[in-house]
């Protein structure tokens, strides 16, 4: 009974220490973090410095920065600072969109109103209603004093901009390139932008473009992209759709007032097989683009059916870059072998069930410039494989194929497979589990 007695309280006495010593512990850890005069009052979330608060507001869509406004008068006060509506996307969802019309109408042209000379960088992002892309066009209509740098309307899915009229999606865009004067880049995606704006674009924004990524806009011909590349000299990307791409527009680029254009990405691309006749680019053409722009990146997004490939390659292209987004044929892949020598990217995502062996080897062999690979949905046997990281050898900067492509022999296990590669790779390397392009 006596040494219960004395265990008991030999607990007591502890409790309170231990109580003692883990407040000290948090006082600490709090302390550190807040302050030691913040332990001893609430946190008020309506003191934060201007700067904190800012920084916050700039990770917020639109209608998250309208209510955190309405917090307090401080956020109020933040919301209206101009480098907070320099670089800024508008999200329109057709929910954000709803939500704005009926509980804040007239903010938009609140911002516009007081921010419209702070505006720079500027991107709408819509869903697929015509609702979200109207509401788009309609914000561009009202930027009149606006001095924006950057333009970009990004569809995450189709129609959107499509399904805009395009009077009053011509009539929005003209109101910004009449206004800026100042553009430099633009990304206009999946839109029924045209021959005229285009025109209306290099008459105001000639001498500051320097990059264009417009794919998917059927309603730009060759004649239309032509009097850009003519026009605006300094130019140095520019992003299109394989039916607009001529002779004349790379030989346009390659004049002697134009600069040294940096980046070409040409998307070739095919929704049914058989509706689209794809003509072929003269090589002398490709020949006056590389003599005037000995750096620039050839990027090429195939998403062709196999049947529709004989356009292309048949003779040397200065093409970069090569992603082939669907089947593509052995002997097209013969044909990059033969006539790619620039290559740098090769990316292909799926093939019949025939083993590639002698396809790489011949692109190891002639391709010297190739850095980065890989392959989903193919064939290839080991032995085939190690033969082709052997002849590009430590170049191989990023070797990305699945493990369900290798095919063992009599050669080579899988096991034994990763530690060839990795000896003449100079670096550890696996197959991969899961695509990673």
């Amino acid at each position: 009974m006596m040494k219960r007695a004395r265990e008991k309280a030999v607990v007591e006495n502890e409790a309170p220490q231990t109580s003692q010593k883990s407040k000290k512990q948090k006082t600490c850890l709090y302390g550190s973090v807040f302050g030691e005069s913040d332990l001893h009052t609430s946190m008020d979330w309506g003191s934060l410095p201007h700067h904190v608060i800012l920084r916050i507001f700039q990770f917020l869509p639109l209608v998250d920065r309208a209510r955190a406004s309405s917090v307090c008068r401080r956020w109020n006060e933040v919301f209206h600072i101009p480098d907070l509506w320099r670089r800024f996307e508008f999200e329109l969802s057709q929910p954000a969109t709803s939500y704005l019309k009926s509980t804040h109408p007239d903010l938009i042209q609140q911002i516009i109103k007081r921010h419209a000379d702070h505006l720079q960088y500027v991107s709408f992002k819509v869903d697929s209603s015509t609702e979200s892309a109207e509401a788009a066009c309609n914000i561009l209509s009202q930027l009149v004093n606006c001095s924006i740098k950057t333009l970009g309307l990004i569809s995450t899915a189709k129609p959107s901009f499509m399904n805009v009229s395009k009077a009053h999606f011509a009539s929005a865009l003209t109101v910004v390139f009449v206004n800026s004067k100042s553009l430099s880049s633009i990304k206009i995606d999946d839109t029924p932008l045209d021959d005229p704006s285009l025109k209306v674009l290099v008459a105001n924004n000639s001498d500051t473009l320097k990059l264009l990524k417009m794919s998917s806009c059927p309603h730009v011909s060759p004649a239309g992209i032509l009097c850009v590349a003519d026009q605006c000299h300094g130019l140095k990307e520019l992003a299109l759709n394989y039916y607009i791409l001529s002779d004349e527009l790379l030989l346009a680029l390659s004049s002697e007032k134009h600069v040294d254009l940096e980046h070409l990405r040409i998307d070739v691309v095919s929704e049914n097989p058989g509706q689209v006749e794809f003509h072929t680019i003269k090589k002398q053409s490709w020949d006056a683009l590389v003599k005037h722009s000995p750096k620039v990146n050839i990027v090429m997004y195939f998403f062709l059916y196999e049947e529709e490939f004989d356009a292309f390659f048949r003779e040397e292209t200065p093409v970069t870059h090569v992603y082939f987004g669907r089947a593509v044929s052995k002997a097209m892949l013969g044909r990059i072998g033969m006539n790619c020598p620039r290559l740098i990217e090769l990316v292909v995502c799926a093939n019949g069930l025939q083993p590639l062996d002698d396809e790489l080897i011949r692109i190891a062999e002639r391709c010297k410039n190739l850095t980065a690979m890989g392959l989903g949905e193919c064939e290839v046997t080991c032995r085939g494989f190690i033969e082709f990281v052997k002849m590009c050898g430590g170049r191989l900067t990023q070797l990305s194929i699945m493990e369900e492509v290798l095919i063992p022999d009599n050669d080579y296990s899988l096991d034994r497979l990763h530690l060839e590669v990795s000896k003449h790779l100079g670096r550890m390397w696996f197959p991969d589990m899961m695509p990673t392009w």
